[in-house]
């Protein structure tokens, strides 16, 4: 164990909500307003977090893919912790990302986001070095004794190379303290193999973050999902999640098309690659939360994008009374 985090340990924050599990519902990867490449705006934080509590949301996870946290300084997500903490209090569970190249620093991190408060962790492959499934395993088991809280694995192969295969996630499900999958691949039959590896932990959550895949998903069993375009319309996300649980298709439907509109006009304007998350934070600030300010290495829309963007999140109907 390194000594910082040997020296800084300390039991987790008694305020932090304890999570259900299965974890079930919408779960946002929260967006990071920043007012310059290493200053949070923390106002636009604020009406970000209140406008997902608004939308019915059911937990918030902080310092993911979307949050940019690997962009971020280690100060500064600390600082997206400790606000977020304050901010929500107990009224939902915080989940925060740990992923990082270094082991010690993951420790690290987690050690700090239970002090903060937060629920739970969330974990991606280290993303530098090739792994192959026995050496992430083997990373599983020397890393989850040691964290402070619960911890859900996040398969995103696009940017970590490694795809999570089911057996690996069978053999994870067997390790004390891990609750949960989050798969970003978008492959349904991936999702299916997963859902069936871990059929003997009703535990174990299956949530899924390609939301254009969400209801069929959550039709066929999946927990909930941490759908990007719930920073935009959380409400939105929620109805979708809560329609396709009772099998209303005629709302399936309807809301599907509001969701495909919000993929085509929003998540797929400029480079391919940064498209997701630029058009998403540009998004987010056309409806008056935060200036779509990226952390480095990427750069804000330019004015023609945003147009473009502005086009589609009116089409979807966001921010009016449309649904």
């Amino acid at each position: 164990m390194s000594k910082s985090f040997a020296a800084n340990s300390k039991k987790p924050n008694p305020i932090a909500m304890t999570l259900p599990k299965p974890l079930r519902g919408i779960i946002p990867p929260v967006l990071t307003p920043l007012l310059d490449r290493d200053t949070l705006d923390a106002t636009a934080f604020d009406r970000l977090l209140e406008h997902l509590i608004a939308g019915g949301v059911h937990g918030l996870f902080i310092l993911g893919s979307t949050g940019e946290a690997p962009s971020l300084s280690y100060r500064l997500r600390r600082e997206v912790m400790d606000r977020a903490s304050s901010t929500v209090g107990t009224r939902l569970p915080i989940l925060v990302g740990i992923t990082d190249t270094s082991f010690v620093e993951t420790l690290n991190t987690a050690e700090y986001a239970a002090q903060a408060g937060a629920s739970a962790l969330v974990l991606s492959p280290p993303f530098y070095y090739t792994l192959d499934q026995a050496a992430f395993l083997g990373y599983l088991e020397r890393l989850a004794p040691l964290l402070p809280l619960p911890l859900y694995l996040y398969n995103m192969p696009n940017y970590t190379k490694l795809v999570m295969a089911p057996e690996t996630v069978r053999a994870a499900a067997a390790i004390p303290n891990i609750y949960g999958l989050k798969d970003s691949s978008g492959d349904k039959d991936y999702f299916r193999a997963c859902q069936q590896a871990v059929r003997d932990r009703p535990d174990f959550a299956m949530l899924i973050g390609v939301e254009e895949i969400l209801a069929e998903m959550v039709a066929e069993g999946a927990h909930g999902g941490v759908c990007g375009g719930s920073n935009l319309d959380p409400a939105l996300y929620v109805q979708l999640y809560e329609a396709a649980l009772r099998n209303d298709r005629e709302t399936v439907d309807l809301l599907q098309k509001i969701v495909l509109i919000i993929s085509e006009g929003v998540y797929r304007v400029g480079t391919p690659g940064s498209a997701y998350l630029r058009g998403l934070k540009t998004a987010v600030s056309l409806i008056g939360i935060g200036n779509g300010v990226m952390a480095e290495p990427y750069q804000s829309m330019t004015p023609e994008e945003r147009e473009i963007i502005q086009q589609a999140i009116k089409a979807a109907g966001v921010g009016t009374a449309s649904r």
